[in-house]
């Protein structure tokens, strides 16, 4: 018998669908990653939704604080919140957009860079850790369907 805890997911007296189960563990992991993320962060001075901002801003060059926002699904306060404690400690410059001064673009420094080049290979180790329960198959098609979910998702958002 394992001595592995439960993932209880199902209240008492219930019997949700496969989506409300989806949905109720999705949220438990992402919760999970993000504290295990947080310890391995400690001590760094950056934390997991700042490092998320960071990762959005090289996938997207230089967005706006509106289109991070979106992207991360967080309110544009939240993200410039985040921003702004980036810019304080060098990871990133938030700039004046050429075209409408009103609006402020993200920037990432060198510090950025050289800072994810020093940890990478061991934080990408222990993200594989974290997944060793699952085959490299397993795990792949784990990636398209939440790719999949996450189209589906932000295609309702957008309605």
């Amino acid at each position: 018998m394992s001595t592995e805890p439960v993932v209880n997911i199902v209240v008492p007296g219930e019997t949700p669908a496969a989506p409300v189960q989806a949905f109720r563990l999705v949220i438990a992991l992402a919760q999970e990653l993000r504290t295990v993320m947080d310890r391995r962060l400690q001590g760094s001075g950056v934390t997991t939704q700042q490092a998320a901002l960071l990762t959005v801003i090289d996938l997207l060059g230089q967005p706006t604080l509106t289109e991070a926002a979106r992207a991360l699904a967080m309110t544009h306060q939240n993200v410039k919140q985040l921003a702004s404690a980036l810019e304080r400690k060098g990871f990133l410059e938030i700039v004046a957009d050429r075209n409408d001064a009103r609006s402020k673009r993200l920037v990432t420094s060198r510090q950025h860079r050289s800072f994810w080049a020093r940890r990478n290979a061991a934080d990408h180790a222990a993200v594989g850790g974290w997944f060793a329960g699952m085959s490299e198959t397993e795990v792949a098609t784990m990636v398209k369907l939440l790719a999949k979910a996450m189209r589906s998702v932000r295609a309702s958002r957008a309605m």
